[in-house]
């Protein structure tokens, strides 16, 4: 059995579950989400806990028991407390501003760069080089966060770009003469 499988995910106060033969809805404060179900997984919901097992002795349904558990947690997590991820930009000119339902980023382009944001994530802009991307689903927030980074990702010589606030870029040494 997987290791991760093993414990139970604890149900706080305010989030409800619903299972159903193909899909797991979790409700709580800040949304709902939903996480289609593995016919190798049995889930199992008992007093404020829910626990997952393989349904047979196969190495497939011990990995996806595993892998339910933590997608199952993090969805838990989300909607009861949400995710944050913070960017940075570091450069001369560079720029953001959080708009409706977009980011606009200024990254020494020729253009401004207008990228909308997915239903349930909200940007915020404390200082115009800084990004906080707030949401319950931790898949996507990663994914905007990845592909906010990409535009303009950190160079090696002088560290330029955007990246995130604890992201850690080595910086190189010139070429000397």
């Amino acid at each position: 059995m997987s290791r991760i499988a093993k414990y139970p995910v604890e149900l706080p106060k305010g989030v409800e579950i619903t299972l159903s033969q193909e899909q797991i809805v979790v409700k709580g404060p800040l949304g709902s989400l939903t996480q289609a179900l593995d016919g190798n997984v049995v889930v199992k919901q008992e007093d404020g806990n829910l626990s997952f097992a393989a349904a047979d002795e196969s190495r497939h349904a011990n990995a996806m028991s595993g892998t339910l558990r933590a997608l199952v947690a993090n969805m838990v997590t989300g909607v009861s407390k949400g995710f944050e991820r913070k960017l940075t930009l570091i450069g001369v000119g560079f720029r953001a501003q959080a708009q409706a339902d977009a980011v606009k980023l200024q990254l020494g382009f020729s253009h401004d760069i207008v990228h909308p944001l997915p239903a349930g994530i909200k940007a915020e802009t404390p200082t115009p080089t800084e990004i906080v991307l707030k949401g319950a689903d931790k898949q996507v927030l990663g994914q905007t966060a990845a592909k906010i980074r990409a535009y303009r990702k950190p160079e090696p010589y002088k560290g330029k770009g955007v990246r995130y606030a604890d992201e850690y870029v080595a910086i190189k040494e010139t070429k000397k003469k």
